[in-house]
């Protein structure tokens, strides 16, 4: 089987995100959908939906853009500190059978603005704790027709839904600690990962893999979540991936992540590669993180449709088989990152070092 190839939708009210300079439109039925549709045309499955507080419901849009669209597949991004599981567990199925089976699930743990939405699980342990037991009720309640269940953070009692999912929602998950990476080994589909050094990733597949030994599910499965930019040459990358970071430099990070960016081990990983190196690979572009870019725009894969899909090549071969991929501005790099780059991850390129 090909990789599952996904985009990005930022599902933000607020224009400039990640730099995309669209000033008409975030926010609007008419702006997500425009962007599900084009992934539709241009060879994408189906787009992560972003989420944090404050941004318009994630499951609300999902199930806009699923009405509206065909083929798309939303990846929707939820925390358990929003949902309580069996209300999740029914909404998640209601979309999945309204949508023919084409529902994904991005369960998410880390910090957001707890406090905002009355969330008192803050420590890191509790909220992998609580995200074992989420994701363990909820695929108790797509599969069994009644459950109780007397937790340490939930309880249920002969709770049963009455639309099951058409076909169980795969549960993507992230995280680099090693509370998360516990998590992911027993209960997740998919684990997904940020942009680092293939070294560094060929590492914690083999680590997962030794955790995820004996589990009851499906064999883990691991993704990449990563910016993509790819420009007709090399060095028309390199000119604006330079630029875009010098233009990145002193301004105030993006507000719908700061309240993670210290916290997070992942995100510490991708900072700390820059002492490293500000190119690593081939083309691993380090130098966005320190110049204040966050989360999945920390680094990024910079060069020609061909040296990026090299690149993501080389992540194939360790065992990653989702990828979700995003440049800014979104409405037009998802046709040229899908006409240029796509067709060229369908099949198995000679891989050869670009930049070193």
């Amino acid at each position: 089987m090909g990789p599952e190839l996904l985009w990005y939708i930022p599902n933000t009210v607020e224009p400039g995100h990640r730099g995309d300079d669209t000033g008409d439109g975030w926010g609007s039925l008419e702006y997500s959908t425009d962007l599900a549709r084009l992934t539709e045309r241009h060879g994408w499955s189906g787009a992560l939906l972003g989420t944090s507080w404050g941004r318009p419901d994630t499951f609300t849009v999902a199930t806009a853009l699923a009405a509206r669209t065909t083929t798309f597949r939303p990846l929707v991004a939820v925390r358990p500190g929003y949902w309580d599981p069996a209300h999740f567990a029914s909404a998640a199925a209601t979309l999945d059978r309204l949508s023919n089976g084409r529902l994904l699930v991005n369960i998410v743990s880390g910090l957001d603005e707890p406090a905002a939405y009355g969330d008192a699980v803050t420590a890191s342990p509790e909220r992998y704790a609580r995200t074992a037991e989420f994701m363990q009720l909820v695929r108790r309640l797509w599969n069994e027709p009644e459950v109780t269940h007397d937790g340490r953070f939930y309880q249920v009692t002969r709770s049963s839904l009455a639309l099951r999912p058409q076909t169980a929602p795969r549960l993507y998950f992230g995280g680099a600690s090693e509370a998360a990476e516990r998590v992911a080994a027993a209960e997740a589909d998919v684990q997904l990962f940020w942009g680092e050094p293939l070294e560094a990733l060929a590492e914690r597949i083999d680590r997962l893999r030794r955790l995820s030994a004996g589990r009851r599910h499906a064999p883990l499965e691991f993704g990449l979540r990563i910016t993509t930019l790819v420009r007709d040459t090399s060095e028309q990358a390199w000119a604006d991936a330079e630029a875009r970071v010098a233009a990145l430099r002193g301004k105030e990070p993006e507000p719908w992540w700061q309240g993670n960016r210290e916290h997070a081990v992942g995100q510490r990983r991708l900072y700390d590669l820059a002492e490293r190196g500000e190119v690593l690979d081939s083309c691993l572009y380090t130098a966005p993180g320190p110049a204040g870019a966050g989360g999945a725009a920390s680094t990024w894969l910079v060069g020609s449709a061909t040296e990026v899909a090299q690149a993501l090549h080389r992540y194939r071969e360790l065992g990653i088989t989702h990828f979700i991929l995003s440049d800014t501005p979104y409405r037009e790099e998802v046709a040229r990152l899908g006409d240029q780059l796509l067709p060229l991850l369908t099949t198995e390129l000679h891989t050869t070092e670009v930049r070193s």
